[in-house]
């Protein structure tokens, strides 16, 4: 099928997955999402469509599989191979800020700039040529986009389009830093910037592991928190060092950006723990682990097993599913004596072996961690975004 009849297809099939999103067996899924969406405030219509959008494409079921590919599998009859390979493609969402690059000159489509990834995307909807009226050139808007079909290169809007006057560029701009900095992976598809951003991580582990000394370290909560705020002043005095050597004008991106003081600020529930394990990995990044130090004691000495608060702590690093397996590996690879002793005693099951098992263990318990790519830590800004940051804000000078 052409573009445009695959546009006039996805009217019918899109209207028909949102009713499958709606069934009753999704309903307590459904219900949890917009009430998180929601928080203290009414839900608004945007709010809704974006977060059924969301939940139909995106959200994981406790199977693993999505909404959308529950209703491929079910729908009757079964779908062409354009309309499948289309349907599948949308799981492949961008999220975004996008400045209007150029506005619908009959074609039925328009070039939306993504001031986040910094790449063009021409975008169709399938609710008609009256729905891309309000994108005019230069204007910007916050919109879901999909791809048409992956064989296409072409997008289509998915929910509502919020648009916004040439005059907010500056407000934009904020924002999309803001989405940039908070979701590295949004940069996922301009390999150029993702791949300065992993440059950037490893610069940073670099420079952690010659200040602290290794890529693990394990300290009182004060003390993490003391030596982490010296670690960002160092860095941020290198990076402003060089860029004046370059003769570079004045990042943008820095206005407003973080003190040393506040990126090396602990959470209070941090500061209150005995110990603090700090991890710099080369794939996840810089990440803090409470009450470290006594699961390194409990690894170190498996006769600590029989302490319930320690194998109480294990369980909890093994049960949490918002904790990588990173941490349990690291603990077994600095111990890999008393691994096997400390996981049988937790597990109940005398024939463990770690080398043999561990793996298979977390895989089992850590399931989301193996089902997505790690994006990097760190964010680079484009050069559209650059430009817009740069604008200077109504009553500046």
């Amino acid at each position: 099928m052409s573009v445009e009849e695959l546009v006039q297809r996805s009217v019918m099939l899109k209207s028909e997955l949102v009713q499958f999103t709606q069934h009753p067996r999704f309903t307590r899924q459904l219900r949890a999402r917009l009430n998180a969406a929601k928080g203290d405030k009414p839900l608004d219509e945007d709010m809704v469509v974006r977060t059924i959008d969301h939940f139909a494409l995106q959200h994981q079921l406790r199977d693993g599989t999505t909404v959308l590919e529950r209703f491929i599998a079910h729908r009757r009859p079964p779908l062409a191979t354009d309309e499948r390979a289309m349907l599948l493609g949308w799981r492949d969402v961008v999220e975004g800020l996008f400045e209007v690059h150029r506005a619908d000159d009959g074609t039925g489509s328009v070039v939306l700039h993504n001031l986040i990834d910094d790449l063009h995307y021409v975008v169709h909807s399938n609710m008609g040529p009256a729905a891309l009226t309000t994108l005019t050139e230069g204007t910007f808007v916050y919109c879901r986009i999909v791809p048409v079909h992956p064989a296409t290169g072409h997008w289509l809007i998915s929910g509502h389009l919020m648009p916004y006057p040439q005059s907010s560029g500056p407000d934009i701009a904020q924002a999309a830093l803001q989405m940039t900095t908070t979701d590295p992976e949004l940069l996922r598809r301009n390999p150029d910037l993702y791949r300065q951003a992993w440059q950037m991580q490893h610069e940073d582990r670099t420079a952690f592991i010659e200040f602290f000394g290794a890529d693990l370290v394990i300290l009182p909560s004060a003390e993490a928190q003391e030596r982490l705020t010296e670690h960002h002043r160092r860095r941020l005095e290198q990076s402003h060092a060089a860029d004046k050597a370059e003769n570079l004008p004045d990042d943008p991106a820095a206005d407003g950006a973080p003190t040393a003081e506040e990126m090396g600020r602990l959470p209070e529930q941090y500061m209150e723990a005995p110990s603090i394990g700090l991890i710099y990995d080369e794939t996840e990044g810089l990440n803090y682990y409470l009450d470290f130090g006594r699961l390194d004691s409990l690894f170190a000495n498996p006769a600590l097993a029989q302490d319930r608060t320690s194998i109480a702590l294990l369980r909890d690093y093994l049960n949490d599913d918002t904790v990588s397996p990173l941490p349990l590996r690291r603990l077994a690879q600095r111990h890999p004596d008393g691994a096997d002793t400390v996981f049988r005693t937790l597990l109940g099951k005398p024939s463990f072996i770690w080398q043999r098992d561990g793996e298979d263990l977390l895989r089992t318990r850590k399931k989301s961690f193996y089902q997505q790519e790690t994006p990097p830590s760190f964010s680079v800004v484009g050069q559209r975004l650059t430009q817009l940051l740069r604008t200077p804000q109504k009553g500046d000078r």
